[in-house]
């Protein structure tokens, strides 16, 4: 763990909603969690502001979620930050986007370096403005050998696509001769995932009350414990996860066996 349970009290240290540090067990923590961040839009829209606003303000949330999962141990944290389907949202609001990730990342890395965060990425980077993917490749080359959490960012991700393109490479062994059909089976499928050494995540939290994967890691969510808040992005803050942690230990996660078994 990262902290010890004083400096978690002091990271938490709200005295109404910290409390519900007391109810988490910290051995018993997920050790991926992923998230679909929803709700920018909606944000600025509440508050007469453009969508471009949301998104900017979405930044302060993604550094809670780090600063806590990094606070609290946890090795691994996805968030969704662009979607194949992203691309069909107005231009400017994409070429925004595009330069908020990369300022964002830019002005972060000393930040994530500082806490031994790893950087990687899922997705087709090929697509994205050569500014972004630049400080992205950056961001990955600069932080590999770190061994703190794991900050995975899924841009231009899409799960199927993901698994489209799995298939594909597997077909293209096999055609080769290097791979028999008759091993193909779920860890084959897996190996071929854009990031096959990232745990399966045991927590995906969706903000904004949305029920639905939206195509994030559909293979890997299989077993995946979901926690969905109506607290947009924005103002999802290092407590809300704090409540995502404490609701996420009071399941029974059985990976489809019957109780007791």
């Amino acid at each position: 763990m990262s902290g010890s349970p004083d400096s978690h009290f002091q990271f938490f240290n709200d005295p109404v909603r910290g409390a519900a540090l007391e109810r988490l067990d910290l051995e018993r923590l997920p050790r991926h969690v992923a998230v679909i961040m929803d709700g920018n839009g909606r944000w600025a829209q509440s508050r007469g502001l453009p969508r471009t606003a949301g998104h900017k303000a979405g930044i302060a949330a993604v550094r809670e979620a780090i600063l806590a999962c990094d606070e609290l141990g946890i090795g691994w944290l996805t968030i969704y930050a662009f979607s194949t389907e992203n691309w069909n949202r107005p231009r400017r609001e994409v070429d925004m986007l595009m330069n908020l990730f990369a300022s964002t990342m830019a002005a972060e890395l000393k930040g994530l370096e500082d806490h031994d965060a790893r950087v990687r990425l899922i997705g087709n980077l090929s697509a994205l403005p050569d500014k972004t993917r630049r400080i992205f490749e950056q961001s990955i080359a600069e932080t590999k050998d770190n061994k703190g959490l794991t900050l995975t960012m899924a841009v231009n991700y899409g799960g199927r696509r993901e698994i489209a393109d799995a298939v594909r490479e597997i077909a293209e062994r096999v055609a080769a001769g290097e791979l028999d059909p008759s091993s193909i089976d779920e860890r084959c499928v897996s190996s071929h995932l854009y990031d096959p050494e990232a745990p399966d995540p045991d927590l995906l939290i969706r903000t904004s009350g949305e029920q639905r994967l939206s195509n994030f890691l559909i293979w890997q969510t299989a077993y995946s414990e979901f926690y969905i808040t109506d607290t947009l992005w924005p103002d999802f803050d290092r407590y809300g996860l704090l409540d995502a942690l404490v609701d996420f230990q009071g399941r029974s996660r059985r990976f489809g066996k019957v109780d007791g078994s």
